[in-house]
């Protein structure tokens, strides 16, 4: 390396490479001080020579390739919600909260997919779920909630009428899902003769078919609903610790592992 400040300063992608770790876990370090960095406009730089003191100290040598080659080690998956939370344990968050507030819970990434079942749906989704192509229609509803500006739950009404509620989740910086809350029936709920016609086509289904369950849904008063307003962000906040938590750990055990086999 030559003494021009320019290649003495190494950029994200050379120490992911370097370290054989993802570029949110280069960044993330960097935020916490892990690693020797400057930043420079909205970009992270590395010191070449500090970094490799920090590498020295980390693995007791002194050859740190100065190339951008990689090591042959796997790389790191990436790590979205759904690989950081155990199924298991998320369902019985789910029952937990679906049963306490009496709606349907779901939880989803921030595209809409939902990481796990639907827990306490309601008899109309249920119907409605089993039409081909609804769960689309439903992934496409919840990512709207994602898009939505205002960052506190609001009920907003869905593809059936319904009306459901969101809570992001954040792990670090980044919105990494959603805690939804749904079944909620407006208060002018049924809705009249022609909505149910049109809500029925979209669906694939009669309307007598559609009519025959939408008594099947849950009806809230003022206050049930701000209890669900307000307990929405708690199970994002319960969710968001355990993910950061579990996230912290993985990214340590991998730079740990990559950096034992360089």
């Amino acid at each position: 390396m030559t003494n021009n400040a320019k290649t003495d300063m190494l950029t994200a992608r050379e120490i992911q490479e370097r370290l054989q770790i993802d570029r949110s876990t280069v960044h993330r370090m960097a935020e916490a001080g892990q690693l020797p960095a400057i930043k420079v406009g909205k970009q992270w730089r590395f010191p070449a020579d500090q970094f490799q003191q920090w590498y020295e100290s980390q693995v007791g040598t002194t050859a740190v390739p100065t190339n951008t080659s990689t090591v042959s080690l796997p790389n790191p998956p990436t790590r979205e919600l759904g690989d950081l939370l155990s199924w298991e344990w998320l369902r019985l968050v789910q029952e937990m909260f679906a049963e306490l507030l009496g709606v349907m819970i779901v939880v989803t990434d921030i595209e809409g997919h939902p990481i796990n079942q639907p827990t306490n749906p309601c008899g109309l989704y249920t119907a409605v779920s089993q039409q081909p192509g609804a769960m689309a229609q439903f992934i496409q509803s919840w990512r709207g909630l994602a898009a939505a500006v205002d960052l506190t739950p609001t009920f907003r009404p869905g593809h059936l009428g319904l009306h459901c509620a969101r809570s992001l989740i954040a792990v670090g910086t980044e919105l990494k899902g959603m805690v939804i809350a749904g079944c909620v029936a407006p208060d002018n709920w049924p809705p009249p003769p022609e909505v149910v016609s049109n809500i029925a086509h979209q669906f694939g289904m009669t309307a007598e078919e559609l009519s025959n369950c939408l008594h099947e849904v849950y009806k809230l008063d003022a206050t049930q609903k701000r209890r669900v307003l307000d307990t929405l962000p708690k199970i994002s906040a319960l969710i968001a610790h355990i993910v950061e938590d579990r996230k912290q750990l993985v990214d340590r055990l991998e730079t740990i592992a990559a950096l034992s086999q360089l």
